[in-house]
C-alpha cells in the first residue's frame, strides 16, 4: 500500500537534482585542485630554477667521501661465504616439553 502512496514525479525530480548536484561539486572539485596546481607549481619553479643556479659542478671532499662510503657498504655488505646459510637452534626446550608441561598444569 505505500507504493501506492508515493509521489513518483517528486521522487524522480529529487533523485535527478541529487544527481545533478554531485557531479557539479565534482566539476567544481576539479577546478579547485587544478587551480592549487596552478598556484603551487610557479612557486615549485621558482626554487628549483634557484637551486639549480646556487650549485656549481665542483664537488666537496665531503661529498666525495659519502659516495665512497656509500659504495663500499653496498658492495661489501655480505662477509666471503654469502651463499652459506646457518640456523640458530634453542635447544632449551622442545615442542614435546611443552606439550607435556601444558599437560601438567592442566591437571
Amino acid at each position: 500500500m505505500m507504493i501506492l502512496a508515493t509521489n513518483w514525479g517528486i521522487a524522480s525530480l529529487m533523485a535527478l537534482v541529487s544527481i545533478c548536484l554531485v557531479f557539479v561539486m565534482l566539476i567544481l572539485l576539479i577546478f579547485v585542485l587544478k587551480l592549487f596546481g596552478v598556484a603551487f607549481a610557479d612557486k615549485k619553479r621558482a626554487t628549483a630554477t634557484a637551486t639549480v643556479a646556487a650549485s656549481s659542478d665542483e664537488i666537496s671532499e665531503e661529498e666525495v667521501a659519502a659516495i665512497a662510503m656509500a659504495v663500499n657498504l653496498f658492495f661489501n655488505r655480505h662477509d666471503e661465504e654469502s651463499d652459506v646459510l646457518t640456523f640458530r637452534q634453542n635447544h632449551d626446550v622442545s615442542a614435546w616439553q611443552v606439550r607435556n608441561i601444558s599437560k601438567q598444569l592442566i591437571k
